[in-house]
């Protein structure tokens, strides 16, 4: 399991046509996006989220879901036009 961007792990990365961000400052490491979107998140050495190089696998509803899915919204997502799509 490899980040997306080894030199920004937590992002943001684009990921179709999403940027997707983890706020590793919030990040409490349930690990809830991971369950969700498990070819999009992981978790590492640290209990952070990070995204992973097969996020381009994952649909853009599952890893909106596993945003939504985060108990503290630590994964900040926006469309291709920099608009906020989660958490609003």
């Amino acid at each position: 399991m490899n980040p997306k961007d080894k030199s920004s792990p937590s992002g943001p990365v684009e990921v179709k046509n999403l940027k997707v961000r983890v706020d590793r400052d919030l990040c409490i490491g349930a690990a809830t996006c991971v369950a969700i979107a498990s070819k999009t998140f992981n978790l590492d050495p640290e209990a952070k989220a990070i995204i992973i190089d097969t996020a381009d696998e994952e649909s853009e509803e599952t890893i909106i879901e596993a945003a939504k899915g985060c108990p503290v919204a630590a994964v900040i997502i926006e469309n291709d036009k920099g608009e906020r799509i989660f958490p609003k």
